[in-house]
C-alpha cells in the first residue's frame, strides 16, 4: 500500500497486510500508527475469531 500524508491519502493490500503480520512481521511505529488509524488490528482479531 501508500500512504500520502500531503493528500491525507492512504491505500492498504489488507490481505498481504494480514498475512505478513500472521507470519511474525513486526511493523515499524510509524506504520503501526497507519494501520491502527486504518482500524485494521481491528479487522485482523475478526478474521483471528
Amino acid at each position: 500500500g501508500f500512504y500520502d500524508p500531503i493528500k491525507n491519502q492512504t491505500c492498504l493490500n489488507v490481505p498481504a497486510i494480514l498475512y505478513f503480520l500472521e507470519k511474525g512481521a513486526q511493523p515499524t511505529r510509524t506504520v503501526y500508527d497507519i494501520l491502527r488509524k486504518a482500524e485494521l488490528f481491528k479487522e485482523k482479531e475478526r478474521t483471528l475469531s
